[in-house]
């Protein structure tokens, strides 16, 4: 009876397992890329990330987002030159590429005209 009583507690436990396992994302989708080319007019304006501030490079640029596969994300940045005025724009980023390079390949992009300040 205690034999029969171990494998019913070993096999719930492994049922209990999976369970946690499928809810818990470790049967989520690979992480996977998107990507941008940022350009602006004229060359050399800085492009800020505005979900957390960080710097994404001087233009033209290119960045890849890297999340979860097949999801996407509105990123919103802001383009900054000095004597024009800033810019702020925002495009989505679909996660659909199994590595940087490819995304970085088949990248959407982004124009951006910026706008010289008047004469203060």
């Amino acid at each position: 009876m205690k034999k029969n009583m171990k494998r019913s507690v070993n096999g719930s436990c492994l049922l209990i397992l999976m369970f946690v396992a499928a809810i818990s994302g470790c049967t989520s989708s690979a992480q996977q890329y998107g990507a941008v080319k940022i350009n602006s007019s004229p060359d050399g304006a800085e492009v800020v990330n505005l979900k957390d501030d960080s710097s994404l490079g001087l233009t033209p640029v290119e960045v890849s987002f890297v999340g979860a596969g097949g999801t996407a994300e509105l990123v919103t940045i802001q383009l900054r030159k000095n004597g024009y005025l800033d810019r702020i724009t925002s495009f989505w980023i679909n996660r659909r590429h199994d590595a940087p390079d490819v995304a970085l390949e088949n990248a959407i992009d982004i124009q951006v005209v910026l706008v010289k300040k008047p004469n203060e």
